[in-house]
């Protein structure tokens, strides 16, 4: 491009730095039709999942307070941060490699941002206040009475909506029932749930209603990353600028790009998709739909904005796979198959038994030798479990010290434990015990250590 001014400030701010109100134009056509069918698939899955249980626990649970997690029905706590952690970092190799291939689909088409805004938010919008050129002169007018009850509703909507958002993040946080009981209770019952709930509907409210695009071009970092993801290979909503110029009217001849101006007039960020790959595209698509409109009328083929690559289009070649997207690849499928095999090997309950450091070994009344073992116990379910630490080497007994064991549900719990031989069984300085260690009556872990008894002489 001869002309890069336009990457030296966003589009929704004037150069005095005021904030430029965007008015997308009513969107329709395929690309829009497919994002409003997976928006409603992802808008489901958001707030019906809180409700499904299994065994009478969430589907998903995040509860950062307790620091109890459920995913796809199974139980996670803190003892299984390592897990969440290589989670993290292969969700990282993911949205990378994701995005070095296919450019910003994610927030075009997933986005929880962009799916609210466009898919609910907006819709509100049009059929309250009319398409764009309504809402300008609305907004224009000066307050009058349908002014005012169409602003009303407007936000009496958007906030109830906001609530409804507000509640069902709540219900991720601490569960459904924990969610229902806040709700229908006095706020004084409990107000630190009520003030929750209240300053998420309120952030959600001020996102959708006032901040929207500014969200995706100042907050979010995921579009400034596109500056070190991107390459001229990566698949991205791009104006195929070989064939569109130099523009000109529908009688001149030119490139095919009749410059109607229709592409930024629906964009909800404001841009000129014609001015190439820009930090405010989200890949909404809206451009591609309302240029293949245009082609269809002024009878040229569509694909003038399409999903495409810059060198694609440049040098008029398919996408192929690129050496850093066989690393990136390669790379995520290690993670992937390291995180499924410790997902696949994750038991019930876990246990780990060392010998305490210290004395090697006591000796007791009645010619008795002991010694002093060490037991790390992980219960990854939801219910307490009760333990129990057998032998079945001949001569040997255990007795635990303090209580019975019981494992609190998702917890790691320490104890110890001794076990006692008689001395005058013992033929040899280190005698090779077997440790059972049954949870509700069950053998879940069995392990061989040493008993160390005195020197023969």
């Amino acid at each position: 491009m001869e002309n890069e001014s336009f990457r030296d400030h966003l589009s929704t701010v004037t150069q005095e730095g005021k904030r430029v109100w965007v008015y997308p134009k009513k969107q329709k056509g395929k690309f829009y039709t497919a994002r409003t069918i997976v928006s409603f698939f992802l808008l489901a899955f958001l707030f019906v999942t809180p409700w499904i249980k299994i065994d009478g626990h969430p589907f998903f649970l995040f509860n950062i307070f307790d620091r109890k997690f459920i995913l796809f029905g199974f139980a996670f706590g803190p003892q299984d941060f390592y897990i969440f952690a290589l989670g993290f970092v292969t969700m990282v190799v993911f949205v990378v490699l994701f995005t070095a291939v296919y450019g910003r689909i994610f927030c075009g088409w997933i986005c929880p941002q962009t799916v609210f805004m466009e898919m609910v938010f907006r819709k509100i919008e049009y059929l309250i206040e009319g398409d764009a050129s309504k809402q300008r002169a609305l907004d224009a007018e000066p307050m009058n009475g349908k002014k005012f009850f169409k602003k009303s509703l407007k936000h009496v909507i958007f906030y109830a909506i906001a609530f409804v958002i507000g509640n069902t993040l709540m219900a991720y946080l601490v569960g459904i029932d924990k969610t229902l009981d806040i709700i229908g209770h006095p706020p004084a019952e409990h107000l630190a749930g009520f003030i929750a709930v209240m300053v998420f509907s309120g952030v959600f409210y001020f996102v959708f209603s006032k901040f929207r695009e500014q969200a995706c071009t100042i907050v979010c970092p995921y579009g400034r990353l596109q500056g070190v993801l991107l390459d001229p290979n990566s698949i991205v909503v791009a104006y195929d600028y070989v064939r569109g110029e130099p523009r000109g009217k529908l009688n001149e001849t030119k490139g095919d790009c009749i410059d109607c101006h229709l592409c930024v007039a629906v964009c909800p960020t404001g841009i000129d998709i014609r001015n190439g790959t820009q930090l405010e595209c989200v890949n909404c698509t809206s451009c591609i739909d309302a240029c293949d409109s245009i082609m269809v009328k002024v009878k040229k083929p569509k694909g003038l904005i399409r999903y495409a690559s810059m060198k694609g289009i440049k040098d008029k070649v398919k996408f192929g796979f690129t050496p850093r997207i066989i690393l990136y690849t390669s790379l995520l499928v290690i993670l992937l198959s390291i995180l499924t095999g410790l997902l696949m090997s994750r038991s019930d309950v876990k246990a780990n038994i060392l010998r305490s450091p210290g004395k090697i070994y006591s000796e007791m009344p009645d010619d008795r030798i002991s010694n002093l073992y060490h037991v790390v116990l992980v219960n990854n379910t939801f219910n307490d479990m009760p333990v129990e630490v057998k032998t079945n080497t001949p001569d040997a007994q255990i007795l635990l010290i303090g209580k019975d064991v019981v494992i609190p549900s998702l917890s790691v719990h320490e104890a110890e434990f001794m076990v006692v031989m008689d001395k005058n069984k013992i033929n040899t300085t280190v005698v090779q015990l077997n440790i059972q260690v049954f949870a509700a009556g069950k053998l879940f872990y069995e392990t061989k250590t040493t008993f160390i008894g005195p020197q023969k002489k």
